[in-house]
């Protein structure tokens, strides 16, 4: 193979880097906008996605590669599908769900606790003692 086999491919990397740029000023708009909440993350994802394949494109070259590329990116867009649905019903539907009523304190210390008490014993007349 000669050195005249060798294709080479220009791009405008300035160009690219503004793109980007404006991506992620997209991504901050979405973001500040007062949007439902799964809108909101629906466009900032599809952002990001563009994004990341803008990266991909350019930066890693795959724009220029062979078709060889599916075959190696086709297991790993099962695995990056499959992943998240298989764990979805352990982790996805109750990691975020508060079980307990939140006290305001984060795990507080014996002495925390005690002094807690006490500021708020007032809030709270002790119960009168049983007679006996």
């Amino acid at each position: 193979m000669s050195h005249d086999d060798h294709s080479t491919h220009h791009v405008n990397y300035l160009a690219i880097f503004f793109v980007l740029c404006g991506c992620t000023a997209l991504s901050v708009i979405f973001d500040v906008l007062h949007m439902p909440k799964p809108v909101t993350i629906v466009l900032v994802l599809a952002v990001a996605c563009a994004k990341a394949m803008c990266v991909m494109m350019y930066f890693m070259h795959l724009k220029f590669e062979g078709n060889w590329k599916y075959v190696l990116l086709a297991p790993t867009t099962i695995l990056s599908i499959g992943l998240p649905l298989a764990l979805f019903p352990d982790i996805g539907r109750s990691y975020y769900i508060s079980v307990a009523p939140q006290t305001g304190v984060w795990a507080p210390e014996i002495s925390d606790f005690e002094s807690h008490e006490a500021e708020h014993a007032e809030d709270h007349p002790a119960e009168p003692a049983p007679a006996e």
